[in-house]
């Protein structure tokens, strides 16, 4: 009846009234403000979401106006369609689209745990969710479902933080099931550097077959040999007596060419599943010589230590097998150059002979050399070199005017420069005495000592906004040339040059730990002596501390590993030669003693080419 009488009082209007109703809602937000209203403003709550969400929460929690029942394996959640339908587009084509559920009044949901179910609701009705490790893969796999997309992703962000060797399996499939790409990839390199840990563990030997190869084929498999490979397949394979069928499919992914004849002869090709499978016979007589190579002969990559100096030499160290072997030589001799790499890229830049350089050069692991690319804007000497996103950031440095404050960022796909002003520099960077790394999009620059600064400050830089954000001071001074490194999302710090508590300059041995979630630097295990500027890089999940002089100026040879899992230093080796600038990096190449490794030292000088160089998976040997 009240909807009859609105109708009727609206007929009753005069033209006059209707044309001024249309003019006072003429604006597209709705506001109502008449045209004479020279003076009027509008007026924004900004607690009126919260109060209107308080509102409609206190409402659901006393079932007043409540229209709908979910219901989810005996669990029931009384609710509002238009809240369901507002914040999730499966609810709202469930409600909107003539679907029976529209007018059911209990509702059922299948396919989550309810208690997935009671969690996103509360999140309709407040914006806030509890994310734990407990819960984490049920609560993707229900926000996934119900397409409600901010969770989803704080899901998979939350999985990406804590990701570790003893979920990245179960975090792998989870993304793999909900078409979460960039976390699988993240889990995926995972699996593949830390493989000699995790191939034993429960959740990789109920991998399914189609992603067990995924694994297996990947060129970046992190072994020392490939007969680890085959364990790993046979401890699968006795799992479960149903997967013979299926060891062929396997077998034909692990590299036999490259098992000793030995373990070939006396382990592999003993086993009655080997014997009584023709396709196995295949793969046995390819890697006997019987056959053609195919791509099972390739050498898989392995994560290295590339170290350079002052000097043209340039050699690397393996350190799960402990070699060293000489790459291409450099096409010159410079002092305080900088180098970053990512990957199977590795840039080296500025420098000084006799002149400040601009040059920047990339090692090209497919022949062995060294291309020249396009120049940087500014000449630098002691500045940063970092790879973010794909792109190389040249911060600070002298040289020039302009080079102190400034940054610059390269494009490796268009080969050129771009320099970005105006960014504070040098307000937070202390050329030659400071350290930059990458973590989740940003920038962070750690320690040095601007301006006469104590040596502790840490600041975070957004490229995209061109900010600058002052982070929690370190918990030890480090005013000269810190190493750093980011491990597990994590930045770690170690080494450097500060003063005692007698005002005595030493060279730390402290190692501490700044996890940017929470904005906190812990201690962490010491070095066994400390360094005055060294290098550190991370394979295989731990932390390698290399060269660099102690406090009495002498040169210290051993290689530190640091192991976060049990937080203690070893020492793994020694450094052949001694270099006055000592600097290293990680680099994936392949462990291929035909081409990178063993071609001549010589090396050489070509002309770079926009776009980078990737080593041809599709050759042979």
């Amino acid at each position: 009846m009240a909807d009859n009488i609105l109708d009727a009082a609206s007929q009753r209007e005069s033209p006059q009234a209707a044309k001024r109703m249309r003019l006072d809602t003429d604006h597209e937000d709705g506001t109502s403000v008449p045209p004479s209203s020279l003076d009027a403003e509008v007026f924004v709550d900004p607690h009126h979401p919260n109060k209107l969400l308080e509102g409609l929460n206190r409402l659901r929690l006393n079932s007043v106006l409540c229209d709908v029942i979910l219901c989810c394996e005996g669990q029931e959640v009384p609710c509002h369609r238009h809240v369901l339908a507002s914040f999730s587009p499966y609810f709202e084509a469930m409600f909107t689209s003539g679907m029976r559920e529209s007018t059911q009044d209990r509702v059922t949901i299948s396919g989550v745990e309810p208690q997935m179910i009671g969690l996103l609701v509360n999140y309709a009705y407040t914006s806030k969710v509890s994310i734990s490790n407990d819960n984490v893969q049920a609560l993707l796999a229900a926000s996934d479902l119900l397409e409600v997309t901010s969770v989803r992703e704080a899901c998979c962000e939350y999985m990406k933080r804590n990701l570790d060797i003893n979920n990245c399996v179960e975090f792998y499939c989870s993304a793999d099931d909900h078409s979460c790409e960039r976390l699988k990839e993240h889990s995926f390199d995972h699996i593949l550097e830390h493989f000699g840990v995790i191939y034993q563990k429960e959740e990789f030997l109920s991998l399914s077959v189609e992603r067990l190869t995924e694994v297996l084929a990947s060129d970046h498999l992190n072994v020392p040999e490939e007969d680890m490979v085959f364990e790993a397949a046979m401890l699968w394979l006795d799992k479960s007596p149903t997967r013979k069928q299926s060891f062929g499919q396997v077998l034909e992914h692990i590299r036999l060419p490259l098992i000793s004849p030995s373990y070939l002869h006396t382990v592999v090709e003993s086993l009655d599943v080997v014997k009584e499978q023709q396709g196995c016979q295949r793969f046995i007589s390819e890697a006997k010589g019987e056959q053609p190579y195919s791509n099972t002969a390739r050498p898989r990559r392995t994560t290295v230590i590339v170290m350079l100096g002052n000097t043209n030499k340039v050699e690397s160290f393996d350190p799960l097998t402990n070699q060293r072997k000489t790459l291409g030589r450099l096409p010159m001799y410079l002092d305080d150059y900088a180098v970053c790499a990512s990957g199977s890229s590795l840039y080296l830049a500025g420098g000084f002979d006799d002149n400040v350089s601009r040059e920047m050069w990339r090692y090209d692991v497919l022949h062995n050399s060294w291309l020249r690319m396009a120049p940087m804007n500014e000449p630098r000497f002691c500045f940063s070199l970092v790879m973010l996103d794909g792109c190389v950031f040249a911060v600070g440095g002298r040289g020039s005017e302009k080079s102190e404050d400034s940054m610059e960022k390269y494009h490796p796909h268009t080969d050129s420069w771009q320099l970005m002003e105006s960014v504070g520099v040098a307000e937070h960077y202390d050329n030659g005495c400071c350290n930059v790394v990458a973590l989740d999009g940003h920038l962070y620059c750690i320690g040095g000592s601007r301006g006469g600064e104590t040596g502790d400050q840490v600041a975070k830089y957004n490229p995209k906004t061109s900010v600058w954000t002052q982070l929690a001071p370190m918990q030890i001074p480090r005013h000269h040339q810190p190493a750093a490194c980011v491990l597990n999302g994590k930045i770690y710090v170690t080494g450097g040059g500060s003063y005692n508590n007698n005002n005595n300059w030493i060279f730390e041995n402290a190692m501490e730990c700044f996890n940017p979630q929470t904005n906190q630097w812990t201690m962490c295990a010491s070095m066994h002596m400390g360094r005055s500027s060294p290098c550190m890089v991370v394979v295989d999940g731990k932390i390698y501390v290399l060269e660099e002089r102690d406090s009495d100026d002498n040169v210290i040879r051993n290689i530190e590993c640091y192991c976060e899992e049990t937080d203690t230093w070893t020492t793994v080796g020694e450094i052949a030669d001694a270099r006055f600038t000592f600097k290293c990096v990680s680099l994936k190449l392949r462990r291929d003693h035909g081409s990178v490794f063993s071609a001549a030292p010589s090396g050489g000088v070509r002309l770079g080419q926009p776009g980078i160089d990737e080593e041809d998976d599709s050759a042979g040997d």
